[in-house]
């Protein structure tokens, strides 16, 4: 298509899956923190914002007329530009997240509000035009790399167009019943000698693709309504408007051009819009030919057809998997909401330190990588719960780090009663883990094994039994941080007796001969 590079990548599947080769520093590199960061962290109460606060009965929707005033007056165009980030610190929020263990940072490049969170060629609807008047992007690309850090970006955009129809309805019921919300009534022409002068709300709420029909009586027939419609998770372009998807892979070439991230985060299940996502995604590592003379980049996408996961890397959003996959794999989750929630630091609902540090050896036993979103506020801080959440993974990054990064999966992913649910969106049905659940890793000749809850008395573990050892035979067994652990092993089974005291997930080292 026209504008993209040239290179040895076609835009075809076959043409990805035969060039691309995944990178030795996303194999390493294991952890990665996100800043999953915009205009919806202002009015503090989680995800979507820009679509629920149009529907009326929802939480979200109370608040914004409460707070802001009634969307057909004051609607997301608005909220948008109340995101200042005054008090944002990235060099010092960097500094946080390389102790805590970050070797990726991620920046939210735009999500499906719509807003480019970049210096945007192709889009006036942006960071440096609205809200905080800065390149949020190229802020963080420059504190990232800074850092030693492989930098990279998010792309949501893809979803907007159905994701803001509800932007172009009306109350249902009550005493502005039928008047339609902000989306629905401005142009352009409107914006004469106010905040937004020279910009077009339809080019923000992105136009009428899936308006509500007038006549609906009911907050539940109008939620039924969108929900049929543009309440489904959809890859094509809008009826009848390529323009949508034209526009689309301008804006994906142009943030990839201008900050050459290393990796890039599609929030598609699959690559969206047909040849305009095959063309992104050939350019993308075409570029990446010019820039390092080989394809070293990262692209993800999830809901993967099993042979395309050869040509992009398979992102498992808040999932699990039970195995070990042969290929590299990315989940990302958050220590919260993905936007900023106050609620989660009121009711002290943050996932825990521990928690975080259970996943990451679940997810790098099975040859992954985790994605974490630290939520910010509006003003660019991080909350004190978050900040202690931080500071705990640093100290447990500090005696423990050698067992995550740079190593390999061991013949099995681990041992243990927790039996895991696998696929996307899942975490809300996992209870935890619990004594006996192990993980290993494997690194420079040795085996780690990462005890996901610390033992209460003598831990057996199957899979170290001498049968299970294939042969290896084991030399001495160490806590990391600490010292020699007692151990007797038989053909069942390895007994090991940990100290009774010490840090959430502990690690032992074993070494010896044949047993990685």
């Amino acid at each position: 298509m026209e504008g993209t590079v040239s290179g040895p990548v076609a835009p075809s599947w076959n043409s990805l899956v035969s060039q691309y080769r995944y990178p030795e520093w996303f194999r390493d590199a294991k952890l990665g923190i996100w800043s999953h960061w915009g205009a919806q962290a202002v009015p503090e109460q989680g995800d979507w914002y820009g679509r629920f606060l149009y529907m009326q009965g929802h939480p979200m929707a109370d608040h914004h007329r409460r707070t802001y005033g009634h969307p057909a007056d004051t609607g997301m165009m608005d909220i948008l530009n109340l995101w200042k980030a005054e008090r944002w610190d990235p060099e010092d929020l960097m500094r946080r997240y390389v102790k805590a263990g970050a070797k990726y940072f991620v920046s939210l490049a735009c999500h499906h509000d719509n807003l480019d969170c970049f210096d945007s060629a192709h889009h006036e609807w942006n960071s440096l035009r609205v809200g905080p008047k800065r390149d949020v992007v190229g802020t963080w690309e420059k504190v990232a790399r800074g850092a030693g850090l492989r930098f990279g970006v998010s792309n949501h955009i893809s979803h907007a167009w159905h994701w803001y129809q509800p932007a172009y309805a009306y109350d249902p019921e009550g005493s502005r019943k039928g008047e339609r919300y902000d989306a629905y009534r401005l142009g352009k022409a409107d914006g004469r000698g106010k905040w937004w002068n020279g910009l077009d709300p339809q080019a923000l709420y992105t136009g009428r693709h899936m308006v509500a029909p007038d006549g609906i009586d009911t907050i539940a027939e109008m939620n039924a309504w969108h929900d049929r419609n543009d309440g489904q998770w959809i890859e094509t372009a809008p009826p009848g408007d390529e323009s949508f998807a034209r526009k689309w892979l301008l804006r994906q070439m142009d943030l990839v051009a201008r900050y050459k991230p290393d990796l890039c985060y599609f929030d598609d299940h699959g690559l969206p819009f047909g040849p305009y996502g095959l063309a992104a995604a050939a350019d993308y590592y075409n570029r990446s030919v010019q820039w390092h003379g080989d394809i070293d980049v990262v692209l993800t996408a999830k809901q993967l057809a099993p042979q395309a996961r050869f040509g992009l890397v398979q992102d498992v959003e808040r999932g699990f998997t039970n195995r070990i996959w042969d290929e590299p794999w990315q989940t990302d989750t958050c220590l919260g909401d993905w936007f900023y929630n106050r609620s989660r630091y009121t009711d002290r609902s943050y996932m825990s330190a521990e928690a975080v540090i259970q996943r990451l050896a679940d997810v790098v036993s099975k040859n992954g990588s985790l994605l974490l979103s630290v939520p910010q506020r509006g003003d660019g801080t991080i909350d004190a719960e978050e900040g202690r959440i931080l500071d705990a993974m640093a100290a447990w990054m500090a005696v423990n780090e050698e067992a995550i990064f740079a190593s390999r999966p061991w013949h099995t992913f681990g041992d243990g009663p927790t039996v895991l649910p696998t696929g996307m969106q899942n975490e809300g049905a996992f209870k935890g883990f619990v004594e006996g659940d192990v993980r290993f890793t494997t690194k420079a000749g040795a085996l780690y094994m990462l005890a996901l809850v610390p033992p209460s008395g003598p831990l057996t573990v199957p899979v170290l039994g001498r049968r299970a050892m294939r042969g290896g035979q084991v030399a001495r067994v160490t806590l990391l941080g600490g010292g020699p652990v007692p151990w007797r092993q038989s053909d069942a089974a390895m007994v090991l007796e940990l100290p009774r005291a010490g840090s959430f997930v502990p690690v032992v080292k074993i070494e010896g001969r044949g047993i990685a």
